[in-house]
Order: C-alpha cells, then structure tokens, then sequence
C-alpha cells in the first residue's frame, strides 16, 4: 500500500526496479529505502527479537534503533529503514544477533 496523493506533498517516484526478499522477487521503486518497499510489498514483520521471538516490524524510520536489522546482499545487520533500494538486491531476514563473514 502506498499513499498515491496528498493534498500537501508531492511524490515523485523513481523506476520501478526488482529486488528479492527471503527468496521471492518483489517490486520497488527507485529511491525507496528496503523497508518502505517492504511494507509496500505488504511485508509486516522485519524481524524477531532476540530473547522473546516477538515479531518486530517498521518502527523508527530513522536508524535509531535496531528493529529492522536484517542480511543484505550478505551482510549483516544493515538497517533497511534507511538503507536504499538497489535492482537486484537479495534482503533475508536476519536470525538471531547476525554472524560477520
């Protein structure tokens, strides 16, 4: 779900570009970070805590805290709240604390 108009802002959307999420191809556009494309995608949950396995999904939207951790393109612990989108991205969702290549 995307907000298409506003009666204040104005969106301007990049091209739409492919990207994969725990092994299935989703769209995004442009200039979106991986959460909001995520979300868009309809995708709630970003992660599970650590001690109590509690779903956790977009929160922050900032970087602030650590709610959207996940694996990109291999790395841990990117936070997708403010980590753009790129065509061709492969985004897991991050188990546990994350381990360093």
């Amino acid at each position: 779900m995307r907000i298409g108009e506003h009666p204040i802002l104005s969106f301007k959307r990049g091209e739409k570009i492919k990207f994969y999420f725990d092994g299935k191809q989703y769209e995004g556009f442009e200039g979106d970070t991986i959460a909001s494309a995520l979300h868009a995608a309809g995708v709630k949950v970003l992660g599970h805590s650590h001690n109590h396995g509690r779903p956790r999904g977009f929160y922050c939207a900032i970087g602030n805290c650590s709610s959207c951790l996940m694996t990109v393109d291999g790395e841990p612990n990117v936070r997708v709240c403010i980590e753009r989108l790129r065509s061709g991205m492969v985004v897991e969702t991050q188990k546990g604390k994350g381990v360093l290549r």
